[in-house]
């Protein structure tokens, strides 16, 4: 008598197991890309653009640290609003509402290399959503003093120099030379940059004002997408 020995197959494995398995590989690979796709322009920006801007620390920025919440750290603060930028502005005198004539509370900012043109400037406005803001008793174009302006910003992939959201988020591609246009009171006003440097959130020094020569201070957030630092432009108004 012979016998035959047949092989038995293992058992399927379930449909059900089959498709978990297969959502659980996409949902892996769309965490991969979301994080690549927020993760690689930052880390673009290191390597390329912030370790050639000086990175000037606040001395007081240790001390003040321990009084005062990080602005990483602290979900509810909300950087469309002026007010919240630099973590010890609402100790800031300077941070008050101003005088301003109606018809000149308004004008416009235009940087040729970033193909952003006649965006609007408001004074005595804290909302970055709807334009630039113009900070506090700083100087108005023209005038001796620093002319401040800040402008919110988001990845780079998200520019665009017609949302207030992301008009800014080009900023650190400025170099050494380039211009930036003010419009004022039926003046044009050309100004040239001079330096790019990073400060901590802490940092009011770069609101300060000297008033032998006419300057303009364009800030933004950096690395774009992060409220890690501020970046500072530094521009002098060419003599015509």
């Amino acid at each position: 008598m012979s016998y035959i020995y047949l092989k038995k197959d293992p058992p399927k494995k379930s449909q059900r197991a089959k498709r978990k398995k297969i959502i659980a590989s996409i949902l892996f690979l769309v965490g991969i890309s979301f994080f690549s796709f927020a993760a690689v322009p930052i880390l673009k920006f290191q390597l390329t653009y912030s370790s050639r801007l000086k990175q000037i620390i606040d001395p007081t920025s240790a001390n003040h640290s321990r009084t005062q919440p990080s602005v990483l750290s602290d979900t509810t603060v909300d950087y469309t609003q002026l007010s919240s930028w630099f973590v010890n502005s609402t100790d800031n005198p300077n941070l008050i509402s101003q005088t301003i004539d109606s018809k000149n509370a308004t004008y416009y900012l235009s940087i040729p290399k970033l193909k952003i043109t006649d965006a609007a400037v408001t004074l005595g406005s804290m909302d970055l959503t709807k334009s630039l803001i113009q900070y506090p008793q700083t100087a108005l174009p023209g005038q001796l003093g620093n002319t401040v302006i800040f402008g919110h910003s988001v990845l780079p992939q998200f520019f665009s120099p017609k949302n207030y959201l992301t008009i800014f988020s080009t900023l650190y591609k400025l170099k050494q030379g380039d211009e930036i246009i003010l419009r004022y009171d039926k003046s044009t006003y050309k100004y040239v940059v001079e330096e790019m440097y990073e400060v901590q959130p802490t940092d009011l020094s770069v609101l300060e004002q000297r008033y032998d020569s006419k300057n303009l201070t364009v800030i933004t957030c950096s690395p774009p997408g992060t409220y890690l630092r501020r970046l500072i432009i530094k521009a002098t108004l060419a003599i015509k």
